[in-house]
């Protein structure tokens, strides 16, 4: 596949060039006040993104690194895993691999979870932390946060959640909803180049955290919110990406968060109709994975007919010019994915649909 072209990945997605001619901007220390003011602008433009009044915390690390330190910060007893994909895979295992009980929900590919269960689980196992993914970027389905929240919270259990493909791209309401932890990655819906990984925590998770002496270095999140709210980091800053994160947030801002909403809801709906044409005109094997009431506005997980594999379409588009990414683990030749997010538009993403279609009609000849 070409590594290049206009990239419709499932992340990292296109950069404006903008965005990364800040990254050229000449170093400075990350000790001083020139940093602080990079770090401030940062901090006001993702407050309103993840819908909080609380400090985010800025890390030079994937978003695995916060998922890690959410399991290290966490109160002790079992973890609850909602599984439904590669991800939230990912999430049960960092807790198992912190030395963590773990019991897994694990549903069908393709589907999310329901609250009613998720309560019936912590009330039989006691759990008292919940791991989950908000949008699933393996399957293209999303969870509901704000109903798994709320029988989280009634079992006096905490929810840590994996919004990596979900915020900037869907609604994320971290204090409406009174999330404990969410985090992401920047290159997803942010929109700007791989490396930075942010999470807001509420002040009773840092509060508990902080009686936990088993939380690490490089990811304690009680260390992240008392450097947070000078506008520093715990340790040494990727300086580059901060540029580059400061001046797309206050591009976000322009836009505006709900509206940059809306514009996800649009391209998830051509797409879709997209996918129905396929599926009148080509084969009716085509279909999306995720059921129409869970499906993430920022990716789309497309069920293939038999006589198509995901590398063969992925690399059939990329010689166009596009990249899309094939199906992701046991879905991966079954599956392609389009990752309709960060800054594209509908304008953009009928260019790409309409070279992943004829990529489609020359594999078939």
């Amino acid at each position: 596949m070409l590594t290049n072209g206009t990239f419709f990945l499932p992340g990292p997605t296109e950069v404006r060039p903008e965005i990364l001619a800040e990254m050229a901007r000449p170093m400075l220390p990350h000790r001083s006040a020139a940093f602080e003011s990079v770090y401030a602008r940062c901090d006001a433009g993702l407050r309103p993104i993840f819908r909080t009044s609380r400090p985010v915390f800025i890390a030079s690390a994937s978003a695995t690194g916060l998922m890690e330190g959410a399991i290290r910060c966490a109160p002790s007893g079992t973890v609850l895993s909602l599984v439904n994909g590669a991800f939230s895979e990912r999430f049960a295992q960092v807790a198992a691999s912190c030395g963590r009980a773990v019991v897994r929900d694990d549903v069908e590919l393709g589907l999310h979870h329901a609250p009613d269960q998720v309560g019936a689980l912590l009330a039989r196992t006691g759990a008292r932390v919940v791991t989950l993914t908000h949008s699933e970027t393996s399957t293209g389905a999303m969870n509901d946060i704000a109903a798994i929240t709320r029988v989280v919270h009634a079992h006096d259990a905490v929810i840590l959640v994996d919004s990596v493909t979900g915020l900037a791209g869907a609604p994320l309401e971290t204090d409406a909803w009174s999330l404990d932890f969410a985090f992401t990655g920047s290159q997803k819906a942010l929109a700007i180049p791989p490396g930075l990984a942010l999470g807001v925590a509420s002040q009773r998770f840092i509060e508990a955290a902080a009686q936990n002496v088993d939380r690490g270095t490089y990811f304690d999140l009680v260390e992240f919110e008392k450097y947070a709210v000078k506008n520093q980091t715990p340790n040494t800053p990727a300086i580059s990406l901060f540029f580059a994160l400061a001046a797309q947030v206050e591009a976000i801002a322009l836009e505006g968060i709900e509206a940059r909403w809306e514009r996800h809801l649009a391209m998830q709906a051509m797409t879709l109709a997209w996918v129905d044409q396929l599926a009148g005109d080509v084969d009716p094997a085509f279909s999306v994975l995720a059921p129409a009431a869970a499906r993430s506005p920022t990716v789309t997980c497309i069920v293939l007919p038999a006589w198509l594999t995901g590398t063969a379409v992925a690399t059939a588009t990329a010689q166009r010019g596009f990249v899309i990414g094939a199906g992701y683990g046991p879905l991966r030749e079954r599956t392609i994915r389009i990752g309709h997010m960060g800054d594209h538009t509908t304008e953009g993403l009928s260019h790409c649909l309409a070279a992943v279609r004829a990529a489609i009609m020359s594999v078939r000849g």
